[in-house]
């Protein structure tokens, strides 16, 4: 959030529908980011690192994956190939700021699409209109 006054944050989204959800998943677990709280939320414990990296296992041991989420139910309006239009738009804004950040930290990172999705989905407790889209594996 770059404005919480009016509860606005530093990615736009389609008509600020606000449909993305920031994951963290590490060695200890997969947390949900709570943007207003500027906090990270435990949702699974254990080690999920393998299912991000997906058919890309040497990805598995990389430090943290960002997963980025997109509830289509917070569109107000369109068809689903709309709201699927606008969620993966969505979520490459978001990839963007992440690699902007990593790359003015010295860290290492690049988007993805690769993942096991519906194991993801189990693990995240999503509901069935929130869609994982992408990830970013985080390192030095």
């Amino acid at each position: 959030m770059n404005r919480p006054a009016e509860g606005k944050r530093t990615a736009p989204t389609a008509m600020n529908s606000q449909d993305i959800d920031v994951y963290l998943v590490n060695s200890k677990g997969a947390y949900l980011y709570d943007a207003k709280a500027h906090a990270l939320v435990l949702v699974s414990q254990g080690d999920f690192r393998s299912i991000v990296a997906g058919s890309q296992q040497h990805f598995a041991k990389v430090p943290v994956f960002i997963l980025i989420v997109s509830d289509i139910a917070r569109f107000q309006r369109g068809d689903e190939n709309q709201k699927t239009t606008w969620a993966a738009m969505d979520a490459a804004i978001v990839s963007q700021n992440i690699n902007l950040f990593c790359a003015g930290f010295g860290l290492k990172t690049r988007p993805r699409v690769w993942m096991d999705t519906e194991k993801l989905k189990e693990i995240l407790k999503l509901k069935e209109t929130q869609r994982p889209l992408m990830n970013n594996p985080v390192s030095r």
